[in-house]
């Protein structure tokens, strides 16, 4: 079903270097090197999206609109952000946002020394 809030951000996790799936608390999560950079949550009737944010990013984008982003549980106070998936998000604006949290999640580039 090419509307499915869940299979359209699978696709574009799925296309980040190093990406891969797994389930976790009843919901998919994605993952780089083991760690998770995003998470669908779904256990409330609504469908979100949940990732890694630099520092500062939560409070502009909650602020910015508190109907479409929002603080999560548990993962909230570490600085993560909840954007909704079931009110027609801007889709580029959702692989922006995870392609963000997949940098800040994934191996940092090393250092060459001359």
């Amino acid at each position: 079903m090419p509307d499915d809030p869940v299979e359209r951000l699978r696709r574009i996790c799925l296309a980040l270097p190093g990406a891969s799936e797994k389930q976790a608390w009843g919901d998919p999560t994605f993952r780089v090197r083991d760690r998770i950079f995003a998470m669908v949550k779904s256990g409330d009737g609504r469908c979100s999206l949940w990732c890694k944010a630099p520092d500062g990013s939560q409070e502009v984008l909650v602020g910015a609109d508190p109907r479409r982003f929002f603080v999560p549980p548990y993962v909230g106070h570490k600085g993560w952000v909840g954007m909704r998936l079931d009110d027609g998000p801007d889709w580029d604006e959702v692989a922006a946002i995870v392609a963000r949290s997949h940098a800040l999640t994934g191996p940092k580039p090393r250092l060459r020394r001359g």
